[in-house]
């Protein structure tokens, strides 16, 4: 088994494998040090936990994983919070940087004397419709390199071998452009908050995510084509405090922003999600935006969907569960785009609307465009939105809906 790209899917995937006293070899195409530093997701949900627990792998989340159950709105019409981890289920997520599940991933694999090799990227999958399928890459020196196994997973995301090497017309595209952009921050600072903050603001969206004592994950809705690095510290701190309200509901607490990205939200998905023996796991099967933090835990739950099938047909010679992967992740797969989809109109108005104003404060303020009708009412996108937010608020219906699916996938 060849497995593409070190990421939580790739190495749930491979430590799974080798569990079942399967052969596999990873193969990534960037260094150790830079897969052990990639600054990604943290927020873990209930079912993601239970699948590292039933498997071994949750040795450093249960000892540096934070519970996390509270999420605050901020609006116009004042805060409300929600105590989602007592709602729904009575699931909360757990709260733990990614690099850091990706590193005891690692650590576990090589333990069990899985094979990794770093610095060699993947070019391209041929021959998946044979017996055995070849994986080309580029080692490390430059030069090329075949590897060859019974099956290959493609875990090496949307732009990777996996996706690229698919023949035209075997799979289906589904994409959505949100038309919403965001400026997403790592800041060297304490949270602000004992909770997940979404802040409303005519210009423009803001939200704030705990990563670890030390460390807050930031986002600013900014207008399509910002560069990064467009806006200074100060500027950024400013309007993060202009939109977080925090003269009314108290200060931020600052430090140096370490890293800085704007991310497109868009929504991508395959289907079917295999090619003969290529299969495609993660973000290679299906990108989704990061407004409900589902990315990571489908990744994981699909690493083990293909686990469990690989495990089945190599060691009992049944390819049912292999020939039921894809429509089973698919399943998980459309049901987080769905609730991403609905978080995303909650928390925007109309991507048709102007741009929201950047911390220069000029002028195209999101949701503050004027009248859309002769009769000067409010653009109705924002007058749904006011309805979710009031919904939410007050319905324990609604509460009990959006906790299940703000954790579930």
């Amino acid at each position: 088994m060849v497995i593409l790209g070190a990421g939580p899917a790739g190495l749930v995937l491979g430590n799974l494998l080798l569990r079942a006293g399967i052969d596999c070899a990873v193969l990534e195409r960037a260094g150790r040090e830079d897969v052990q530093n990639r600054a990604r997701a943290g927020f873990l949900a209930a079912n993601t936990v239970r699948i590292l627990a039933r498997n071994g792998l949750d040795g450093g989340l249960r000892r540096r994983g934070q519970e996390h159950g509270v999420c605050e709105f901020r609006t116009e019409e004042g805060r409300f919070r929600l105590d989602y981890g007592r709602l729904g289920d009575r699931e909360p997520h757990t709260v733990y940087p990614q690099h850091e599940l990706v590193t005891d991933l690692l650590a576990r694999f090589l333990d069990a004397g899985g094979r990794i090799r770093f610095d060699t990227e993947a070019v391209a999958v041929s021959d998946a419709d044979g017996p055995t399928p070849a994986v080309t890459v580029r080692e490390a020196d430059g030069r090329p390199g075949r590897w060859r196994a019974r099956y290959v997973a493609a875990c090496d995301g949307r732009h990777g071998a996996g996706r690229r090497s698919l023949p035209p017309g075997s799979v289906r595209r589904y994409h959505r452009d949100h038309g919403v952009s965001w400026l997403g921050l790592l800041a060297e600072a304490p949270p602000s908050l004992d909770a997940v903050g979404y802040a409303l603001h005519p210009r423009g969206f803001a939200g704030h995510m705990a990563r670890s004592a030390e460390i807050t994950r930031y986002y600013l809705q900014c207008e399509r084509g910002t560069p990064a690095g467009a806006w200074s510290e100060d500027a950024i701190w400013d309007e993060l405090d202009l939109r977080m309200r925090s003269t009314e509901y108290g200060p931020l607490r600052r430090g140096r922003v370490v890293q800085r990205a704007v991310v497109d939200l868009r929504s991508d998905v395959l289907e079917p999600l295999r090619h003969g023996a290529l299969f495609l796991v993660g973000d290679a099967a299906g990108l989704i935006s990061p407004s409900a933090a589902k990315g990571a835990n489908l990744a994981v739950l699909e690493a083990e969907i293909l686990a469990h099938a690989l495990t089945t047909a190599l060691t009992q010679g049944d390819p049912g569960p292999l020939a039921g992967y894809s429509d089973r992740c698919l399943s998980h797969i459309w049901r987080a785009q769905e609730f991403s989809h609905w978080m995303i109109r909650l928390l925007h108005d109309d991507p048709g609307s102007p741009n929201p104003s950047g911390p220069s404060g000029a002028s195209g303020a999101s949701g503050a465009s004027g009248p859309s009708d002769s009769e000067g009412a409010p653009p109705f996108q924002e007058r749904l939105r006011r309805a979710r937010i009031a919904s939410l608020r007050g319905s324990r219906a609604q509460q009990d809906w959006f906790a299940v699916n703000y954790v579930g996938i």
